[in-house]
């Protein structure tokens, strides 16, 4: 017997790591000698674990969307307004990385931090009305935020020279 694929599944969880490929290189392009260059907390986790992090996190929620479009009557039933949610904070997810590494915006990307945390916070209490184990999967992706929340704080805090200057100003050097 063939096995057969929930390719609508796949694709769930799949699809939020499109955005953190692309992030991934915004980083990458932006680590040296910018952020080398900052000074940083010495719990932050070391550069190589943001990407195994991420991509885990980004396929649990993907997956966790799945969960809530089959279990909550797709886009026409009461998924959509979680789905809704879900797909903004997605887009507020991947917009942190060029605010903060492509603009070197610390201070902006502290603001748009925050959109994403509530929108995180939303998502996880919306799929939860729908499928538990859906909203129980936002747990470690709302933590991690809080880490990365905090480490987009110490980060601004220690360096407000970096963080001050405007788009004008960044794209010109």
């Amino acid at each position: 017997m063939p096995v057969q694929i929930n390719w609508q599944a796949v694709g769930a969880t799949i699809f939020p790591n499109i955005g953190g490929l692309a992030g991934g290189i915004i980083t990458k392009s932006a680590l040296t000698p910018w952020y080398d260059g900052l000074n940083k907390p010495a719990w932050r986790p070391p550069n190589w674990a943001f990407g195994p992090v991420w991509t885990s996190l980004y396929s649990g929620i993907g997956y966790a969307s799945y969960l809530v479009y089959r279990d909550g009557g797709g886009l026409d039933g009461d998924a959509k307004i979680p789905l809704v949610v879900y797909g903004s904070n997605l887009l507020l997810n991947w917009a942190w990385t060029p605010i903060f590494f492509g603009y070197k915006r610390l201070d902006l990307a502290l603001y748009e931090i925050q959109l994403v945390n509530i929108t995180a916070i939303a998502s996880g209490i919306l799929f939860y009305k729908i499928n538990p184990v859906a909203g129980y999967i936002f747990i470690p992706y709302v933590l991690w935020l809080g880490v990365a929340t905090t480490l987009n704080y110490v980060i601004w805090r220690d360096n407000k020279d970096s963080s001050t200057a405007t788009i004008k100003e960044i794209k010109t050097n």
